[in-house]
């Protein structure tokens, strides 16, 4: 089994029903109305309710950040590449991936999945070795998002955007050397935007596989941004693009 830690995570993974719950555990003391909302939501899916000390929950989290709250559940499944490549299709005329590459910060995963479900990109493609992957940290910092977005983890990175060209999708990279402004890119059509890793960027390989390189514009002192800060903007420049030919 897998833990969720917080409120929100245990909440959406409640709702989203897309695995089972096995037991909750609250602490005595907490309330309000998201743990109204757990109590509710675990009654209707018949999963069993404990409450604990403070002691006890702080042994049983992975974190510090579990506000009073930890599930128990079956863990989440990664999406076979071809599997995720059509529902992206099916989902949308111009469907929208983000690839992470060598990504390791959990939260930045976390925060990036929150992004992506907020904007209504079809999924994350991220590499099987020396990346992050699913825990509770990651589903605590994307705010349960990881319960609704597909995340495929694959083995190599490089044959994977070479498989989603011949699918048709553009693929462009994030790159602070280029020329080339985010806001000047076509973000539109089908298209996968890499993000690299925190501090290296992205893996030079990677970068030759793309189909182009856009940066984001900087006018201040410090010359990067967080990778799911960059990752942000540039889900939200293509989704704003797509709004404005709607």
């Amino acid at each position: 089994m897998e833990k969720i830690e917080g409120r929100n995570p245990v909440i959406e993974a409640l709702k989203a029903g897309t695995r089972k719950i096995e037991k909750i555990h609250i602490l005595d003391s907490a309330h309000g109305d998201s743990i109204d909302k757990i109590y509710s939501l675990a009654k209707e899916r018949n999963v069993s309710i404990k409450t604990v000390d403070k002691s006890d929950l702080d042994y049983e989290a992975d974190s510090y950040a579990h506000q009073g709250v930890i599930a128990w559940g079956r863990k989440l499944h990664y999406w076979d590449l071809d599997r995720l490549i059509n529902h992206a299709k099916k989902e949308s005329e111009e469907p929208l991936l983000v690839i992470l590459d060598e990504l390791k910060d959990p939260h930045n995963l976390g925060s990036i999945l929150r992004t992506v479900d907020a904007a209504g990109a079809q999924g994350v493609i991220i590499p099987k070795r020396r990346a992050v992957g699913f825990s509770p940290v990651v589903a605590k910092a994307s705010a349960g998002a990881v319960e609704y977005v597909p995340v495929t983890q694959v083995t190599n990175l490089a044959r994977t955007i070479e498989k989603l060209k011949e699918e048709g999708f553009w693929v462009g990279g994030a790159d602070i050397d280029t020329k080339q402004s985010c806001y000047q890119a076509n973000l539109n059509g089908a298209l996968a935007l890499v993000i690299g890793s925190e501090g290296s960027g992205i893996r030079r390989l990677v970068k030759e596989k793309c189909d182009f390189l856009v940066k984001l514009p900087m006018q201040g002192h410090v010359d990067s941004l967080n990778a799911s800060v960059a990752a942000g903007i540039l889900i939200y420049e293509a989704l704003r693009q797509r709004l404005r030919r709607g």
